[in-house]
């Protein structure tokens, strides 16, 4: 019996697990939020540009 089982244990296991490497390389795109927080600093620098020199405008 044990014997057997010894024998059966390998094949049981040979399918198990399957460690691939992706096709394409994982990207994670952040542009939104830097090119957002960008915007609102010009646009509040902007506004006090603004208000300072109203005859530039």
């Amino acid at each position: 019996m044990k014997i057997i089982s010894m024998l059966l244990l390998p094949a049981m296991l040979s399918g198990c697990l399957k460690l691939e490497a992706p096709d394409r390389p994982i990207e994670i795109n952040l542009n939104v939020n830097i090119r957002q927080e960008v915007i609102i600093r010009l646009e509040k620098d902007v506004k006090d540009l603004i208000k300072t020199n109203p005859g530039l405008f």
